[in-house]
């Protein structure tokens, strides 16, 4: 009832915010993802939300010596920037009053200006003066964005864990016993093994896409930008027993799947694999006089070679990390430290 001539939500729009949300995950999924941060917090951190926003202004154009972005709408980018808090408003003090650097849901310092664009400038109320606030605070195609994403994970990762064989009827009976179920939760655990032994779990699992969709209704948000847009005038809600029920699915994949020694033990060797890159690249590639071996793709040390910054220049080997396969960034690996492995018999 809240859509109209005036007022749409915009299918193509909606869909390009979709398309580009997750190109900024870097290597090995969201081990990758912490693993860089951790290795980047010093200098701004990694977050895959900041780097997705830094590839489409930044970086998706190539050319020698210099990178550049696209001319994004503010529609499209307050689509896309699923968070607004910047890491320097995220950092706490532990204990010893060292810096308590965020894990993530930020984007980079230097993309302040890109928060102002969204915001066209206005001062922010006291509402959104916290970081858990601000990032909270999202468009309505931002917002449908987001629910996609859940809906798609939530369901598919069940999906692919029964092809998988980490979930099957024994698996989920056994990980409901130590559960504290509801009446409801147990139905749908009931119905799950149901579908599994009836070897329909996947026409399943494909009509609750339809059942997540039509879950959804429009509710008018009065408050910061809404008279200056409708995108901030409306915010998604999801029918509860919906949202209940795809936050079960996820306690079950990540119970069963994400958690499970085999999904555990490639995500340690994730996280060795980019640490050692790394570590490799800047020993290498970081230092202001340009000395260390020349171990980069030239065009991305003439990058690095025009940073001027510490920060600047980690931020750009951080930049080459994250835009790796996961297969480049293992070939990448044996070649810098296996000696097996792309050895200089084999370039003669």
């Amino acid at each position: 009832d809240q859509l109209n001539d005036r007022f749409y939500i915009d299918a193509d729009l909606t869909e390009a915010v979709g398309l580009a949300h997750d190109m900024g995950h870097p290597p090995f999924g969201h081990i990758g993802e912490r693993k860089l941060n951790e290795l980047m917090a010093p200098h701004g951190g990694f977050e895959g939300n900041g780097q997705t926003l830094r590839i489409l202004t930044e970086l998706i154009y190539e050319r020698p010596g210099a990178t550049k972005g696209i001319a994004p709408t503010r529609a499209f980018l307050d689509g896309v920037m699923k968070y607004k808090a910047l890491h320097r408003e995220c950092i706490g003090t532990q204990a010893d009053g060292s810096p308590d650097y965020p894990s993530n849901h930020f984007i980079y310092d230097e993309q302040a200006h890109w928060r102002n664009t969204i915001f066209d400038s206005e001062q922010l109320p006291d509402e959104l003066s916290t970081p858990q606030a601000l990032n909270s605070f999202k468009s309505i195609e931002c917002q449908v964005m987001d629910w996609a994403d859940d809906t798609a994970y939530s369901l598919n990762d069940i999906v692919d864990g029964i092809h998988a064989r980490y979930i099957n009827v024994g698996s989920i009976t056994e990980w409901a016993a130590g559960q504290d179920l509801d009446a409801t939760q147990t139905a749908w655990i009931d119905k799950l093994c149901q579908v599994i032994r009836e070897d329909r779990y996947e026409s399943h699992f494909g009509a609750r896409i339809g059942r997540f969709v039509h879950g959804c209704t429009l509710t008018p948000r009065s408050g910061f930008l809404s008279d200056r847009t409708n995108r901030h005038a409306f915010d998604l809600t999801i029918a509860a027993d919906v949202k209940a029920e795809s936050a079960l699915y996820k306690r079950i994949a990540l119970d069963l799947i994400f958690r499970s020694p085999q999904l555990q033990q490639i995500e340690f060797k994730g996280g060795h694999i980019l640490e050692k890159l790394f570590t490799a690249l800047c020993q290498n590639c970081a230092n202001a006089d340009g000395s260390g071996l020349r171990i980069l793709p030239l065009q991305i040390q003439e990058l690095i070679k025009q940073e001027t910054t510490t920060t600047g220049r980690h931020r750009r080997l951080c930049d080459f990390t994250a835009g790796l396969t996961d297969s480049l960034a293992v070939r990448t690996y044996k070649r810098l430290y296996d000696p097996d492995f792309g050895s200089i018999a084999e370039l003669l």
